[in-house]
């Protein structure tokens, strides 16, 4: 029986390996969100410093794995078999949990994960307990679970949400009056002092409040330090002002950048000292007491685990292998560079395609601030208010920069977030609470987001939105945790080592199926056809980019209306259904580049703002396109859908002609396009009057028809619908060409 027990031990050690490297992958974008966002520094620099953050700080955070003994349940009242019941299942759990979370590139919660999972295996084995026992009812399940710790721990978690937005608002909203967005115009002086109370603060809470109680200071160095707090932090902040001064001064260094540095290294510190209870916390905490229930000679379920209760410390040498395995995973994760896009877009100072969907909260949500906002500046004299808004006004952009090469925001917001969350997490860290590092970094980023009024009229409804997704995926991941560890604790106790057997292989399978999937995703190359936002600022330079676009649109344009009348033809569901995903990705593409005429526009040189009206005409026929197409794939596809009559052979027939000549009329205008020869463009309109008499035709054969053979109501009002939104298709692309032949001319 013994055996069962040691093959646990190596499974969790798998599991445990296996989690730090998806708990990595997942909270990645805690610590390097900032400094990517601000592109302060390279990202090779970002890793070297986030690395040696992540092995310093699992070195620290032996306190922390108390949480994992003794946090969630009551060991005394449980057995050795029953608490590697518990063990087990919350391991497994975590594992696919957070896996999960990474393939969708959404951060989770890993503290929220792996306290909802002890606490839902505690509670499915207590209840298990409960009802061996006839002494017993439910109302005695408090006797098992801690519930002062478990509700402080939920409770901090659930709080830091709040402060963490909170502090982060206020802290950035004044900076930004201090500093203004035209920080780097201030005196060197400034920025020294800023440095320094920012250096300051990090240092002291990170490396006096984060490393209280661990093996790392020394006894006598610890009590010396605690009890002259006030000297160290007025001597560190004259100090970190002093070396600010010198490198601002006379080496001529960004001190912002600086902070971002030390503040990278530090929020990389207090993740990995408080996150890496979450990874390993469990199967140490099973391998210690197996060693505690072999030593007794007691049988696996009459051993009471009072000695969990009893403090531990955790081997150096096992957390130096944890940091190991995490940097590692740092620098070789993909998974870890994809999460981080979430956080970077919601905090962007500048528009970005928003990811979310506004919903009737974050519409009302908004409408609420903005009327606190006009009582607000109501109630504030307007002097006043002129002189906030001018500390608010950006900078005047000298160059032109590329979209994907622009910073998110500047380097004061990027220190800020890295001070504050740093800190937060570094004093949750000191009261040994596994605090949510995704949660105080996330929610700080959102709150200096908006006190920078990067939550504009333009963007607050997907911004707020996007942060309720957020939000609500952390409460999912809470009921999902607390549901499947509490059945999986209660499967493995029923089936013992099969069920763990058929459990560890369908996380494997799982996981593997996952990897799988990401790669293919990652490798996916973007198809040729995809259309491009504009960036020449000439006139010559966008004729020649839209010409690219045109041809895109006029191929997809003839593929789809040629497959939506053969699905049509041979009632063809599928092929319908996978034409109106591809009318639906033109249509998102048109659009986002129509999103951008704003920049277009901003980036167009002064002698070629004509190039602006024939730009702006032209996505208005692509549209009309789109429209057209996605008018004719939803009507047949409904026709079809609903099981309705198909269309007779002889309209068939007809539609089949019309896609004939349709068909090599889009190939000359691709032609064209492709090869640059838009002479030729009055061959293309010169058919524009033969198009429509095709149609034209086609219409007076159906109206004979319906008056003398027809018999189906639904078919003919398809077949006309057909017959007319074609003819709107041929206007749009004929106008089209028209205006692009006349632009060309005038060039």
């Amino acid at each position: 029986m013994d055996n069962i027990y040691i093959l646990m031990l190596v499974a969790l050690a798998v599991l445990a390996i296996a989690d730090l490297v998806v708990g990595v992958s997942n909270d990645a974008v805690n610590f390097l969100n900032s400094a990517v966002g601000s592109k302060a520094i390279s990202f090779k620099s970002i890793m070297i410093v986030a690395s040696l953050g992540i092995a310093f700080g699992a070195l620290s955070s032996s306190g922390m794995m108390e949480v994992a003994r003794k946090g969630i349940f009551v060991p005394s009242e449980f057995y050795f078999s029953e608490i590697m019941i518990i063990f087990m299942a919350v391991m497994i759990t975590d594992i696919l949990l957070l896996d999960f979370f990474n393939t969708l590139g959404m951060p989770t919660s890993t503290t929220v994960s792996i306290v909802f999972e002890l606490l839902g295996a505690a509670v499915a084995m207590s209840l298990i307990k409960i009802s061996k026992n006839n002494s017993e009812s439910f109302s005695d399940l408090l006797n098992y679970i801690n519930t002062d710790k478990a509700t402080e721990i939920i409770l901090g978690i659930l709080l830091s949400v709040v402060i963490a937005f909170t502090v982060g608002a206020i802290i950035q909203y004044i900076t930004r009056l201090l500093l203004t967005f035209k920080f780097e115009q201030k005196a060197s002086w400034v920025a020294a002092l800023f440095g320094g109370a920012a250096a300051a603060a990090i240092t002291y809470f990170i490396f006096i409040k984060g490393l209280k109680g661990t093996s790392i200071i020394p006894a006598n160095i610890s009590e010396f330090v605690f009890s002259n707090t006030l000297l160290i932090v007025a001597l560190s902040f004259i100090f970190w002002t002093a070396l600010s001064a010198l490198l601002t001064s006379v080496f001529k260094v960004n001190v912002y950048k600086f902070i971002i540095l030390i503040g990278t290294f530090a929020i990389a510190m207090a993740f990995a000292g408080n996150d890496l209870v979450n990874f390993i916390g469990v199967p140490i905490a099973a391998w210690q007491s197996y060693e505690a229930w072999v030593a007794s000679g007691v049988a696996a379920d009459a051993y009471s685990m009072e000695a969990m209760a009893e403090k531990v410390a955790t081997p150096t040498y096992l957390l130096l292998a944890a940091g190991i395995i995490m940097v590692l995973t740092l620098w070789f994760s993909k998974k870890a560079r994809r999460v981080l896009k979430t956080s970077i877009d919601l905090s962007s100072q500048d528009d970005v395609k928003e990811r979310f969907e506004p919903n009737f909260i974050s519409r009302g949500l908004v409408r609420v601030s903005m009327l606190v906002a006009r009582y607000h500046n109501s109630i504030i004299p307007q002097s006043i208010h002129d002189k906030i808004d001018r500390r608010f006004e950006k900078k005047a952009k000298k160059e032109k920069v590329k979209k994907e090469d622009k910073p998110a925001f500047d380097m004061v917001r990027a220190a800020v977030n890295l001070m504050v969350a740093s800190i937060l997490i570094s004093i949750a860290t000191s009261m040994k609470l596994p605090l949510s590092t995704t949660y105080v970094t996330f929610m700080v980023a959102m709150g200096t987001s908006l006190a920078d009024r990067a939550w504009g009229s333009e963007s607050a409804v997907y911004r707020v939105a996007g942060v309720l997704n957020v939000i609500g995926g952390w409460f999912f991941t809470a009921f999902i945790a607390f549901i499947a560890a509490g059945v999986l604790a209660y499967l493995i106790f029923i089936g013992k080592g099969a069920m763990i057997a058929v459990l560890l292989l369908l996380a494997l399978l799982l996981l593997i199926r996952n990897y799988l999937s990401h790669k293919k995703k990652s490798s996916a190359i973007i198809p040729l056809d995809s259309l491009k936002k504009a960036e020449s600022s000439t006139v010559q330079g966008i004729i020649e980019e839209s010409a690219k676009n045109i041809s895109n649109v006029v191929s997809r344009t003839n593929k789809i209306y040629s497959d939506v009348l053969r699905g049509l033809a041979k009632q063809d569901l599928a092929k319908l259904k996978k034409s109106r995903r591809g009318v639906a990705k033109l249509d998102a593409e048109i659009e986002e580049l129509r999103d951008n005429i704003f920049y277009f526009i901003k980036n167009l040189d002064e002698t070629s703002v004509r190039g602006s009206n024939f730009y702006i005409i032209i996505l208005g026929y692509l549209t009309d396109v789109a429209q057209s197409l996605e008018f004719i794939s939803k009507k047949s596809y409904k026709h079809v859908n609903n099981n309705h009559k198909a269309l007779r052979f002889t309209q068939i027939k007809d539609l089949q002609e019309i896609n004939t000549s349709f068909a090599q009329w889009m190939d000359n205008i691709q032609s064209i396009f492709d090869n640059r020869e838009f002479e030729r463009l009055d061959e293309v309109l010169n058919r524009k009057k033969r198009a429509f008499t095709e149609i034209s035709d086609k219409i007076e054969k159906q109206i004979d028809r319906t008056r003398t053979e027809e018999s189906s109501p639904k078919n003919t009002a398809l077949y006309f619908s057909l017959l007319l939104e074609t003819k709107d298709l041929v206007t749009a692309l004929m106008n089209l060409m028209e205006e692009y032949y006349n632009s060309y001319k005038k060039e």
